[in-house]
């Protein structure tokens, strides 16, 4: 099984990537193949689809949503958004990639405004590629992270690692039908 984690940060100090470490964590302590993509550190270009389809880092990212079973989206809110580098990389992306693929989301949110509006917005704008969001969600706040971003919240840490199993086992489930 492959699980595509998709971080939705382009801060070079981003708690959203240290979100989705811990996911990829927990996903490879259950065994499951990473396919590990942040906006941040894999810089796509602006989507105006042209020949923008042909740059590198613009096939990696569809080649790993093609091979994926399913999807953890982790995004930081930025005014009451999911922020335009993860709106932007998922433009690359159509219903071909995520049909019938269940799909996980996640957000650290910053100053205490939490990160339900960027799950809100990342959830309808995945349901318009067709992809089978999952009704659980996960907030963190900047207290959860250490200060080299990493999380370190223990109930976080548990509460994702449930989240993993969760995504798990619908996909197989899925996978079996």
């Amino acid at each position: 099984m492959k699980v595509m984690v998709l971080s939705g940060s382009s801060r070079p100090n981003s708690n959203t990537r240290g979100l989705a470490k811990e996911v990829c964590a927990h996903l490879e302590q259950q065994k499951v193949d990473v396919l590990f993509f942040d906006v941040g550190i894999n810089e796509l270009p602006i989507y105006k689809g042209g020949e923008d389809m042909e740059h590198p880092e613009v096939k990696r990212l569809q080649r790993y949503a093609e091979e994926a079973d399913a999807f953890f989206v982790c995004t930081p809110e930025y005014h009451s958004g999911m922020s335009g580098a993860l709106k932007n990389a998922l433009d690359f992306l159509h219903g071909d990639h995520f049909r019938g693929k269940p799909v996980m989301i996640a957000a650290a949110g910053g100053g205490g405004k939490g990160g339900i509006n960027a799950l809100n917005n990342l959830r309808t704008v995945l349901r318009g590629v067709y992809a089978l969001v999952l009704s659980d969600q996960y907030v963190t706040d900047m207290s959860c992270y250490n200060d080299r971003c990493e999380l370190v919240h223990d109930d976080s840490r548990t509460r994702l690692k449930e989240m993993v199993c969760e995504l798990l086992r619908v996909t197989k489930a899925l996978k079996q039908s």
